[in-house]
């Protein structure tokens, strides 16, 4: 019984490291995709992702390694997230501009 336990715990701490690894493996990704379109903002999007998100050829790479990576339900949410905070950031750039002050 006791070596049955210990088996479990040891299994358990082994999926643990490798869901923590994957976890940041596709926040990296993440990251540099973002990172990429904030670069490349000033250049036309001519590729689409989910939820409508549409990014330059030159963050191609970086999107493929970001769906390689994270699973599939993460990459629609982080999208959708991404797409809510550029709406609400437009949204307030629009109100500062029409303030006139």
């Amino acid at each position: 019984m006791a070596l049955e336990a210990s088996a479990s715990q040891a299994s358990d701490s082994i999926h643990a490291n490798v869901l923590s690894q994957a976890r940041l493996a596709c926040y990296k990704a993440r990251d540099a995709f973002y990172a990429c379109l904030e670069k490349e903002s000033n250049k036309k999007p001519t590729e689409i992702a989910y939820v409508g998100l549409l990014y330059p050829v030159e963050c191609k790479k970086n999107r493929e390694a970001y769906v390689k990576q994270c699973r599939p339900t993460w990459v629609k949410h982080f999208d959708r997230q991404y797409c809510a905070k550029k709406r609400v950031q437009r949204l307030l750039d629009d109100n500062e501009s029409r303030r006139g002050v």
